[in-house]
């Protein structure tokens, strides 16, 4: 695909590129295995000496296509799907780290992230340390451990909606000589590129914006190619040194750019599964042929609705970088000046007591566990997905007891107004 292409073409036209008499749009290869005429030609493949297919649960021709798109949207060099997006974060993570090490990570990411650091890579050996986003260079450097194999954050924090510093936080892991890694989920690479801030490696929960209709669920991990492993090899022996389990090879010898992403591939994926079905790719590839239209009526929609949030005498505060008043503003015109993403946080005056009422009111937007698609939903963090955290942790985390998390779906603006008034009229 042309790199020149903008945006809105590389959704429609990136990734799959027929040949004379192939299907024009993405088939599904829905396949375990693949056919080949003689055993050399298949050990070869196992050996890693020749591209191709043979087995679903490493590559097949309908996600490879997908993951391609999705690189090639983000600016990256290769990229992999994974089963939903909480595999992709910890693929990302364990393909670099094990017993042993430790990982830098911003405290306002989302629940599930959270506790994937905290308690289940704790349990592999990886420890974590987590900062405040906000804090100085010099207090988030002092973090790192020699032992430091990753700095991670999110571009705009579910559901605290912190807005990263991500040339700040890139400078940062830099001068540690580690990768940055940044989940992207909720500003899409419509409105935000991580790689050309100087971010390393970039995740995403497909499973919402780039879905965009809660049909599949589904992750991606998209590497820049940037990061110079070899220059930092004491500290990424799994890809600067032999891999005993593929006779020997170096990945950033053999692979160059493409080390990280074949490593995760041939290795992670092949021990420990949570590939995306073919069908979950077929269905997200339908999302992203729309994506470049959807993200910017979220954005508006979102932001006319949070803008009669913060008129409304009823609501104690609202939350949302578009605002003029957001504390991130500034942040998010640098780095996303056509829009964030369509998820508000807001609070009510009468607080944490009076929000299970408000949103049993609502009636067009529903109460679901999910975020970022085309219905507008709403969710009590505190009492959902974060629930596993008690006041101290949800406070470090940027989660206020009383916030809803507004997810702006792409409806006519007016009458998510209007659900959102007669529910306010209720309490």
């Amino acid at each position: 695909m042309n790199k020149n292409y903008r945006p809105e073409t590389k959704c429609i036209q990136s990734g799959w590129q027929p040949k004379n008499g192939e299907p024009r749009v993405l088939p599904i290869y829905q396949s375990t295995t693949f056919k080949y005429e003689t055993s050399d030609q298949m050990g070869r493949l196992f050996d890693l000496e020749d591209e191709g297919y043979f087995y679903s649960r490493l590559q097949n021709p309908t996600n490879d296509a997908v993951a391609s798109k999705i690189a090639d949207l983000e600016g990256g060099v290769a990229a992999m799907l994974t089963s939903s997006g909480q595999a992709a974060n910890f693929f990302a993570i364990f393909n670099i780290c094990s017993a042993g090490d430790h990982v830098v990570s911003s405290s306002t990411i989302y629940g599930g992230t959270h506790n994937l650091l905290a308690v289940t890579l704790k349990k592999l050996g990886i420890s974590s340390t987590f900062i405040n986003p906000d804090a100085s260079e010099e207090e988030i450097a002092a973090a790192f451990q020699p032992n430091t194999k990753i700095l991670f954050a999110e571009t705009i924090a579910n559901p605290a909606l912190v807005v990263l510093d991500i040339e700040k936080f890139a400078k940062i892991a830099h001068s540690q000589g580690v990768p940055l890694i940044v989940d992207n989920t909720f500003a899409t690479p419509i409105n935000c590129r991580p790689f050309e801030w100087g971010a390393d490696i970039v995740t995403h929960s497909t499973t919402k914006y780039m879905d965009g209709h809660a049909v599949s669920l589904g992750g991606c991990i998209v590497d820049s190619g940037n990061f110079d492993w070899d220059a930092h090899a004491d500290k990424f022996p799994g890809l600067t040194e032999p891999d005993d389990s593929y006779h020997g090879i170096t990945y950033t010898e053999k692979f160059g750019k493409a080390a990280y992403i074949t490593k995760a591939t041939v290795q992670l994926m092949r021990d420990l599964g949570s590939v995306q079905s073919p069908n979950n790719a077929f269905l997200l590839n339908i999302g992203l042929e729309t994506l470049h239209l959807r993200v910017p009526r979220h954005c508006e929609n979102a932001q006319a609705v949070a803008e009669f949030l913060e008129s409304n005498d009823k609501v104690a505060w609202v939350n949302y970088p578009g605002l003029k008043s957001n504390k991130y503003y500034d942040l998010a015109k640098k780095y996303m000046p056509t829009g964030t993403c369509g998820v508000i946080s807001f609070g009510l005056k009468g607080g944490r007591e009076v929000t299970p009422g408000f949103m049993d009111s609502l009636e067009l937007a529903a109460i679901v566990t999910h975020v970022a698609d085309a219905r507008t939903s709403v969710l009590h963090p505190a009492s959902h997905t974060h629930r596993q955290m008690n006041d101290e942790q949800l406070a470090e985390a940027g989660v206020d007891p009383a916030l809803i998390r507004l997810s702006v779906g792409i409806e006519n603006v007016q009458d998510i107004i209007a659900d959102l008034q007669q529910a306010l009229d209720k309490i």
